[in-house]
């Protein structure tokens, strides 16, 4: 499963799973560490990976798309 970090409160990082727009709480700890607020992180087996690739894809699309309002 693919999430995006929303955001942290206190111990939990609030993410949100791509396909099914699910929030999640997931506890701080089990982020992997330098994760941040829009970053893409992927559940698989037991753990959650960041996925370094998709993070800077999606942040190159909405930088793009913001970068059209001003056009």
């Amino acid at each position: 499963m693919e999430y995006i970090i929303d955001r942290f409160e206190g111990n939990f990082a609030v993410c949100q799973n791509t396909v099914s727009d699910e929030i999640k709480n997931v506890e701080s700890g089990l982020i992997p560490k330098g994760a941040e607020e829009g970053d893409v992180i992927v559940f698989t087996g037991d753990k959650y990976f960041l996925d370094s690739d998709k993070t800077k894809e999606r942040k190159k699309v909405i930088e793009e798309k913001f970068n059209s309002l001003w056009k």
